[in-house]
């Protein structure tokens, strides 16, 4: 019943599309086996993806003779946040829907040192052949209108199971830490409950991304200039 459509009755549509996230979830569990499963190929995507960040730093590390990665971390998306997704677009849960609509079940961050390094490693992850960017969508040439900056990639990226191979999509982010700090602390400000922004904190925001964004370039030319020195002994 939860893998397919042609099960669910007219009337089961109309009643989950006005069940609140949390009786959704329910659901889910019901018929929870296709799920878990699926839950389960895109943990092992994520570890594949981690993986290969984690080789780019080891061997980057050893030509610049300092790490490009500050940190990586990964997340998979809550069921309440999925399923809002889904009903947000119009969608009846269902494990084909989550897989094929839904293209940030699966996240992982890359904080990086400079941004520099963040497009070095967007570049060299595009290049290996067992890796598909599937999107692109560039917030540090092109920040969001309240300040939001990173990189953030669609990837489809193998699993090899025990009897098949399984594509997966994994949405990746790269940002440097004073992105990752913006950002965290833009969403602790603005999405409190009973909370409105106002524009004058906007505006604050926007201005605290661009200051951020300076810092940014300010310590990369302090990084290359002590490049300069070192090479120059």
């Amino acid at each position: 019943m939860f893998e397919g459509h042609s099960d669910v009755s007219q009337l089961e549509k109309t009643l989950m599309s006005r069940l609140p996230a949390k009786e959704i979830r329910k659901w889910i569990q019901k018929y929870s086996t296709p799920y878990r499963e699926l839950m389960s190929y895109y943990k092992c995507a994520m570890m594949e993806v981690c993986t290969k960040f984690n080789v780019l730093d080891e061997e980057l590390s050893l030509r610049y003779d300092r790490n490009p990665i500050e940190s990586i971390k990964s997340r998979l998306k809550t069921p309440e946040s999925i399923l809002d997704k889904l009903q947000r677009r119009g969608l009846y849960p269902s494990v084909e829907n989550i897989e094929e609509n839904v293209f940030d079940v699966a996240g992982v961050r890359v904080i990086c040192s400079y941004v520099s390094d963040i497009y070095m490693l967007a570049d060299a992850l595009e290049k290996q052949d067992d890796i598909v960017i599937v999107r692109k969508k560039d917030y540090i040439k092109e920040p969001k209108e309240n300040g939001y900056r990173s990189l953030h990639l669609i990837t489809e990226i193998p699993i090899f199971l025990h009897d098949r191979k399984r594509m997966m999509k994994v949405e990746v982010q790269l940002r440097t830490i004073s992105m990752d700090w913006w950002a965290s602390l833009e969403h602790k400000i603005c999405y409190k409950k009973d909370f409105i922004v106002t524009d004058e904190m906007r505006q604050e925001l926007r201005e605290c991304a661009e200051i951020g964004a300076r810092l940014d370039a300010r310590m990369e030319t302090l990084q290359e200039r002590a490049n300069l020195l070192t090479d120059g002994k």
